[in-house]
C-alpha cells in the first residue's frame, strides 16, 4: 500500500511540474508572439464579422461569392489603412499640442491643487515634476506608428483566411474523423462568432454614439483636440469597466490644460461623466441584453490578465476571448466548471440557444 501511494503522489507531483512548466510555456509564447498573436486574432475577428456580411449579399442581392469576398477585402484593407493613419495623425497632434500646452498646464497646476495643502501641493508637484511625461507621450506615438505594420499584417490574415474558407468544414471534418462530432464543432464555432459578432456591432454602435456626445461637448465648449478626445473616447469605450472611467478622466484632465478653468473643466466633467454614466447602464445594457451573460469579476479578471499578457490589445480582446472561452469549456465535461466560474449567475452557456434560434429563422 505505502508503494503504491507513493507512485500515485510521484505521479501527480510529475502531472503537476510538466503542467507548470507547460504553462510556463505558453505564457512566454504569448509575450514573446504577442504582435502576431494580436494581428491574428483582430484578423480572425474581421473574418467572423464579414463572413456573416458576405453571405447575406451573395444571397440576398445575387451577387457572386467571389466578388462580394473582394469587395469586403478591399473594403478592410481601406478601412484598416484610413483608421491607422487616423489614429496615428491624431495622436501626432496631441503629442504636438501637449508639448506646446505643457508651460501652461504648470502654471495652472497650483490653482488646481492649492485646496488640498501646502504639503499635498508639494508632493504632487514633485511627483509630475520627476515624470517624464513629455518622453512618455513621445513613446505613444512610436507605439501608434507601429498600427500601419500591424493593418497590413492584419490584412494578410484575413485575405489567406478568404481564400481558405471553402475547406473549412472539410479540415474540421477530417479532423474530427466523426461527422456528428465535426457538427458539433461548426456549432461551437458559429456560436462563438454570432456572440463576439453581436457584441462587437453593439459595443461599435455605442461607442461611436458616446464619442458624437463627447466630441459636441468639448465643440461646444470651443475647446481643441475635440476630434482626438473623441477617436479616444470611442476606442476605450470598447475596454468594460474601465474603458469609460480612463476616458473620462482624460478628457476632465485635457480640458483643464486647454482652459486652465476650473469652471469650464468641471463643466466638461460632469457632462462627459453623465454620458458615459447614462449610456453605460442604460442604451448598452439594453442593447446586448443576454449576449454576453458574464461574470463582472471575470471581465476584470480577464482585463487584467490580457492586459499584463499583450498590454492594451489584450485589453480590448479580453471579453470576446472570454466569451469563446466559456462556451468551450461548457461542451468539455472536465472543463465546465470553468465556464460556471465564468457565467454570470452560474449558468454557462454552452451557445445551443443560438443553434435552436438559427434554425427557428431558418
Amino acid at each position: 500500500m505505502d508503494h503504491s501511494n507513493e507512485t500515485v503522489l510521484r505521479e501527480r507531483l510529475q502531472t503537476g511540474f510538466l503542467g507548470l512548466i507547460a504553462f510556463s510555456l505558453l505564457m512566454f509564447m504569448l509575450v514573446q508572439a504577442k504582435f502576431i498573436l494580436i494581428s491574428l486574432a483582430i484578423a480572425i475577428i474581421l473574418f467572423s464579422l464579414t463572413s456573416d456580411a458576405i453571405h447575406a449579399i451573395s444571397t440576398r442581392l445575387r451577387v457572386p461569392n467571389w466578388l462580394a469576398t473582394t469587395l469586403a477585402l478591399i473594403g478592410i484593407a481601406l478601412g484598416l489603412l484610413w483608421v491607422s493613419t487616423t489614429i496615428v495623425a491624431q495622436v501626432n497632434e496631441v503629442v504636438f499640442l501637449a508639448i506646446s500646452y505643457a508651460e501652461r498646464a504648470q502654471a495652472a497646476l497650483p490653482a488646481l491643487t492649492e485646496r488640498l495643502g501646502p504639503e499635498a501641493q508639494e508632493r504632487i508637484i514633485t511627483a509630475l515634476t520627476n515624470f517624464n511625461i513629455t518622453g512618455w507621450i513621445r513613446s505613444l506615438a512610436g507605439q501608434a506608428s507601429g498600427l500601419l505594420s500591424g493593418s497590413v499584417l492584419v490584412i494578410l490574415f484575413v485575405g489567406f483566411m478568404f481564400a481558405e474558407q471553402v475547406w473549412f468544414p472539410l479540415k474540421i471534418e477530417r479532423l474530427a474523423n466523426d461527422a456528428d462530432h465535426a457538427r458539433q464543432i461548426r456549432r461551437i464555432i458559429a456560436s462563438i462568432m454570432h456572440r463576439v459578432n453581436r457584441y462587437l456591432v453593439v459595443k461599435t454602435g455605442v461607442s461611436a454614439v458616446t464619442a458624437a456626445i463627447v466630441w459636441l461637448i468639448f465643440w461646444t465648449m470651443g475647446l481643441e483636440l475635440a476630434t482626438a478626445v473623441a477617436l479616444l473616447t470611442f476606442v476605450l469605450n470598447f475596454i468594460p469597466s474601465v474603458g469609460s472611467i480612463i476616458a473620462t478622466v482624460i478628457a476632465v484632465i485635457l480640458s483643464f490644460v486647454l482652459t486652465g478653468d476650473t469652471t469650464a473643466t468641471v463643466i466638461v466633467g460632469l457632462l462627459c461623466a453623465t454620458t458615459q454614466f447614462l449610456i453605460g447602464n442604460i442604451l448598452d445594457p439594453m442593447l446586448l441584453g443576454q449576449t454576453l451573460r458574464l461574470s463582472s469579476f471575470g471581465i476584470i479578471l480577464s482585463l487584467a490578465f490580457w492586459g499584463a499578457i499583450w498590454g492594451v490589445p489584450g485589453m480590448f480582446l479580453a471579453v470576446p476571448i472570454m466569451v469563446a472561452l466559456m462556451i468551450i469549456c461548457a461542451h468539455i465535461p472536465w472543463l465546465r466548471g470553468v465556464a460556471v466560474m465564468l457565467s454570470r449567475e452560474g449558468l454557462p452557456d454552452d451557445g445551443e440557444g443560438d443553434a435552436q434560434s438559427d434554425r427557428m429563422a431558418a
